[in-house]
């Protein structure tokens, strides 16, 4: 990252307040910095992510997350709405860029990129800080790999009222951008914490939840558990190998999801989609 730039990207650096630029160049170090952020080590260095799509940062700005640089083609120019969010940004003391297509695209990685881009600080809350209460339902992934699914099952926690997903041991990371645009959004309206397989049985003996586990191990139909009596979390596993015995272990309840058919199992995200609204069931309205 260059150094001219690498002030404005850090969490605790001093940022050039108020400049918009305009850019029409693949070899722009700006644009060499913002396309970085594909890059997890990148993204972790930075605290930095991105979020294609106008709506996603308005939404966000919306939730109070700190913008850092916002993008849009010159084609938006002039638009309200976009106008309105450059003007955020810059009052916020962030950058604005105007760019080509070309290198919007560029950033991107699409051949009909969204208008606009932002850049905005990632956001991770604590496990120890979670203190569950009845009626709300947390998703804990062991080792999700797919970034597809993680997105999925983010968009689908927040559309079900869930209070956060989990992330324990090695996942894969919840900022990339292939994980973003999955979620449509609701990767800013959805508590997301990482930890450890030791810390995150630590905290579920004190939780006071009920931890709920999709198991082949599982004896009980995922339809019989009672989930209004305490918090719920809802414990799924890795794509492959599902959940290693010493998060079986630790579940209050494993149970299995009925299937007929030729599919011996389901897609991770789809079989969190079925147990989370089954949990929430009790909780949601028309």
């Amino acid at each position: 990252m260059t150094e001219d730039y690498r002030s404005d990207f850090r969490r605790e650096g001093p940022r050039r307040v108020g400049q918009v630029k305009e850019v029409t160049s693949l070899a722009n170090p700006i644009v060499k910095d913002i396309k970085a952020l594909s890059d997890k080590k990148t993204r972790e260095e930075t605290g930095t992510f991105m979020a294609e799509g106008l709506k996603l940062v308005i939404d966000a700005l919306e939730l109070g997350w700190k913008i850092r640089t916002l993008v849009y083609a010159k084609a938006a120019k002039g638009k309200p709405l976009v106008e309105q969010v450059a003007a955020k940004t810059v009052a916020n003391g962030g950058l604005v860029l105007e760019v080509s297509e070309k290198v919007l695209s560029s950033i991107t990685r699409r051949d009909n990129p969204q208008m606009v881009v932002g850049i905005f600080e990632s956001r991770w809350t604590r496990l120890s800080d979670i203190r569950p209460e009845n009626g709300q339902t947390f998703v804990a992934l062991d080792r999700v790999r797919d970034p597809g699914n993680l997105g999925t099952i983010i968009r689908t926690a927040d559309a079900a009222g869930a209070s956060g997903v989990i992330l324990v041991g090695e996942c894969t990371d919840p900022f990339s951008l292939e994980t973003v645009r999955a979620t449509m959004g609701s990767i800013f309206a959805t508590p997301l914490i990482r930890t450890s397989v030791e810390e995150f049985l630590s905290w579920q003996k004190h939780a006071g939840t009920e931890l709920v586990a999709t198991h082949l191990a599982g004896t009980v139909d995922y339809r019989r558990v009672d989930y209004s009596k305490k918090p719920v979390v809802i414990l799924m596993g890795n794509e492959q190998s599902g959940l290693p015995e010493n998060l079986a272990k630790s579940a209050t309840r494993l149970v299995r999801i009925p299937q007929q058919g030729l599919a011996d199992s389901l897609n991770l995200a789809v079989a969190t989609a079925v147990m989370l609204f089954e949990a929430r069931r009790h909780l949601l309205e028309i």
